[in-house]
């Protein structure tokens, strides 16, 4: 079943109830830091970092919190994919992952790659163990909790990971089609106002990836920070549906968000799938895929043209 042919999915935003150590319970998509004090030590719970800057977390991580490198984990070696079931099957048995771990994630730049890690969790069946820490590294750092420089070393585990789940991933053919105004499919651009009007065609001090600049026909510009706080946590559950009905989004048909990379609208996946419940894919081709693609519809409001410098 396609994902444009299913019935759309209200599930709850909140996961099931989780009883861990201290009264905390672990049942929301997020977690702050003091739950994640409380849980530092709990046999139950995995901490991995994800961050942009993959040199951090040498330079001091949340105790107890394994590495999980982007570059290396979280993608396939050759092709531009996600990590296979197979490599990402071995990387959490090293870390000890069961089927009842909690699984919290936490990043640098406001969770980007963190919330692009907890897609790929979805991708594989994992979704519902997966937390995210609420303001991740930055607000951990600004509340000067303490990190560490430890190796983290745990039993490995028997973890048998589930062949992917395509419902939750976009791809190219599913983006030209809402493009084309064939299916009732919202898209979100969650990249900057220049990056969506094509002024520019990535953000300052990021390498130019696309030979044409603009955004998908049919999205709408949602930037991936109006839906923070200054300290790097999510809005309100109301603030989020509030900004985004604002859109003309409002959970009564699917979604599909997209950025450079895939992983600037994961955050925005996290949110609108997890918080709110509603029914949303990422597309990680994102505009890197679609701006290099021959003959698909590109809308440039500001006119810019490549020049190959």
């Amino acid at each position: 079943m396609t994902f444009f042919s299913t019935i759309k999915r209200f599930a709850a935003g909140s996961l099931g109830a989780l009883l861990l150590s201290g009264t905390a319970m672990a049942s929301e998509a997020l977690v702050d830091a003091n739950w994640l004090q409380d849980n530092l030590s709990n046999p139950k719970v995995r901490i991995f970092e994800v961050s942009v800057d993959t040199g951090v977390y040498e330079r001091g991580h949340i105790p107890g919190a394994a590495h999980l490198n982007w570059h290396t984990d979280l993608v396939d070696p050759e092709k531009r994919d996600i990590a296979s079931r197979e490599a990402f099957e071995k990387v959490l048995r090293d870390a000890g992952v069961d089927k009842d771990t909690t699984i919290v994630l936490y990043g640098d730049n406001n969770n980007w790659f963190a919330a692009w890690g907890a897609w790929i969790f979805e991708v594989y069946g994992l979704g519902d163990q997966v937390k995210l820490l609420d303001g991740g590294r930055k607000l951990w750092e600004a509340k000067g909790l303490p990190l560490d420089t430890a190796a983290v070393d745990h039993e490995d585990s028997t973890l048998e990971l589930a062949e992917r789940d395509n419902a939750v991933r976009a791809r190219f053919v599913d983006v030209v089609a809402v493009a084309e105004g064939k299916h009732d499919v919202k898209l979100v651009d969650i990249r900057s106002a220049d990056e969506y009007s094509g002024k520019i065609f990535a953000p300052e001090g990021v390498k130019e990836l696309s030979v044409r600049a603009g955004h998908i026909p049919n999205a709408v510009n949602v930037p991936w920070g109006t839906i923070v706080n200054e300290d790097g946590t999510f809005k309100s559950a109301d603030e989020i549906k509030a900004i985004y009905a604002g859109k003309g989004i409002d959970g009564t048909a699917p979604v599909i968000t997209y950025c450079r990379i895939g992983e600037r609208s994961s955050h925005t996946w996290f949110a609108l799938k997890k918080i709110l419940g509603y029914d949303v894919r990422n597309y990680d081709g994102s505009w890197t895929e679609y701006g290099n693609a021959v003959g698909v519809p590109v809308t440039n409001l500001a006119g810019t043209v490549w020049t190959g410098k």
